[in-house]
């Protein structure tokens, strides 16, 4: 079992400039069009040339859930940095 033996990839970090034009051609629905919107590109051109098989695109899957975690993880400290910023200024 064990844990965190968990090494940062790089490759999941959320992008905030994405190519909005290769979403739209890969017809990525608006709802998914966020941060990690480029690595679900990648995993549904993996998806469509495996037939959907569910025991590959593994690593795509992997690294755009990793994604998804990472910008779970930014908004959670920009909410923690606004609240100690507020509390801050009612201090004063």
């Amino acid at each position: 079992m064990g844990g965190g033996h968990h090494h940062h990839n790089p490759e999941a970090d959320p992008k905030a400039d994405q190519d909005l034009e290769s979403m739209r051609k890969a017809r990525t629905p608006l709802a998914f069009r966020d941060n990690c919107g480029h690595l679900l590109v990648k995993l549904n051109e993996c998806r469509r040339e495996t037939l959907f098989n569910p025991h590959k695109c593994g690593h795509e899957r992997h690294t755009y859930e990793e994604c998804g975690y990472y910008s779970y993880l930014q908004r959670v400290e920009a909410k923690k940095q606004e609240k100690r910023i507020r509390s801050e200024e009612a201090q004063d």
